[in-house]
């Protein structure tokens, strides 16, 4: 009897405790709710959550853009966050107001790790291996077999994370990270993964720190280290081992995956339509031929093979919510005045997706880079790597990574689908933090 009158005592706290909460955040949802952006009524606790489908998140917000705006506001959650939608609305703010757009928006996910610091083959796993050498290169000073097992496990890693963070289970824990801490899934995984990534890379650096000689830095842990050493006497000095071992790791994850993800897609798309990838290899073998690889002198004279590969980029927006921002300083945008450390989402696909910049935006065509002579055509709503102060510290190496593989293999290389290209379906896998391509198989033939 006591323990039953115990059981209903501690549901009676646990209920009346609920409800308080509950109170207490409708009470400070109505209060911020006065100064945001219009958009959909949240419910308590949940927020937007039963509005934005799961898998299609960048959809979902931009069909609400049509109700509410190239400016409004959704719930993630408890938390609120202002949707940037539109080229307008995103030059405006991350351009026009750079700075003040300029902060870090925390991510759940991240922030638990980083506490704020011939046959038919599926051609993942190769992609994946010549990108990572690349940064391998840069951040390690040496490459690795492909065969290596280490090497492999690593890439497996960051397939891993990329793939759930992409996930529903990714989107809710980002949304309501205390509850799913909690709750069983494949959320778990990513922190283990951090974990295994992180024991790598600390070895990676305690071999760099042995065998180093001053003054003749070998690569970027090299570098920093040395840096380490000026600075050792500053306490305020951003030169610190976790900073150097978190700025390791997002260099590889943003030097990879990203990258390896574009030239899937890229690939892929080559497969549905093999008249773009015939047009591309013309233009190859008439500007650079066959007896020498492509190199990046050569982009200046291949504009329709440049228009292919921007296209590709514009299609697929590997990261079509872009990465979040927050505000460093209160601002007026729009008619909207927006606090300092408000949660911004900069929904870069809706720029890619904007009739009012590209000519035919929901399909892929390469003419949307094409001026009437069939030259080359930037246009500023092209936005893959994020404008303004947060632009992707990698753009420029992933630029020419793009350029380099895609043309190299297109060159060597005819592409044939294991169906017919009528069948293939160019949806993403999941959508979430990226556009994760559905996997496929293709055949090379050397030409």
């Amino acid at each position: 009897m006591v323990t039953c009158e115990a059981t209903l005592l501690l549901l009676l706290i646990l209920t009346l405790m609920l409800m308080s909460w509950g109170w207490l955040a409708h009470r400070a949802r109505a209060r911020m709710q006065k100064d945001l952006p219009p958009g959909p009524a949240p419910l308590p606790l949940l927020g937007n959550l039963l509005q934005l489908q799961s898998g299609h998140l960048d959809r979902v917000l931009m069909e609400l853009s049509r109700r509410w705006g190239p400016v409004f506001t959704v719930w993630l959650g408890p938390r609120p966050a202002v949707v940037l939608s539109g080229y307008a609305a995103l030059r405006d703010a991350l351009v026009l107001q750079a700075d003040a757009f300029s902060g870090r928006g925390s991510m759940a996910v991240f922030e638990r790790f980083t506490h704020g610091n011939g046959a038919p083959f599926d051609p993942r796993q190769l992609l994946d291996n010549a990108v990572s050498n690349v940064i391998c290169t840069v951040v390690f000073g040496k490459r690795y077999n492909y065969g290596d097992p280490e090497f492999l496990r690593l890439l497996d890693l960051f397939s891993d994370n990329f793939r759930i963070m992409s996930s529903r289970w990714g989107e809710t824990y980002n949304m309501f990270p205390s509850f799913m801490d909690w709750i069983p899934g494949p959320h778990h995984r990513i922190f283990k993964n951090f974990q295994e990534l992180r024991l790598f890379i600390s070895e990676q650096i305690q071999w760099h720190r042995q065998s180093r000689q001053t003054g003749e830095p070998r690569d970027f842990i090299d570098c920093f280290l040395e840096q380490m050493d000026k600075e050792h006497q500053d306490p305020e000095s951003h030169f610190q081992d976790e900073t150097l071992v978190m700025t390791t790791h997002n260099l590889f994850f943003g030097g990879t995956e990203t990258t390896s993800t574009t030239l899937r897609y890229g690939l892929l798309i080559m497969l549905k339509y093999p008249e773009v990838a015939a047009k591309v290899q013309e233009e190859l073998d008439a500007t650079v031929g066959r007896t020498r690889a492509p190199s990046l002198a050569d982009r200046a004279r291949l504009p329709y093979t440049n228009a292919v590969l921007h296209e590709i980029q514009r299609f697929i927006s590997v990261l079509p919510l872009g990465l979040p921002r927050a505000l460093t300083r209160d601002v007026n945008l729009r008619n909207h005045f927006l606090h300092k450390g408000t949660f911004i989402i900069p929904l870069l696909v809706s720029a890619h997706r904007d009739p009012t910049q590209f000519k035919d935006p929901d399909h892929f065509n390469p003419t949307n880079f094409l001026d009437d002579q069939g030259e080359f055509q930037n246009n500023d709503a092209f936005m893959p790597f994020a404008p303004g102060k947060r632009m992707c510290l990698g753009a420029g190496l992933a630029r020419s990574e793009i350029f380099l593989f895609l043309t190299a293999i297109l060159q060597k290389f005819s592409l044939l689908p294991v169906g017919s290209p009528a069948d293939i379906d160019l949806t993403p896998q999941c959508t979430g933090l990226g556009n994760v391509p559905p996997a496929f198989q293709l055949r090379l033939v050397a030409r």
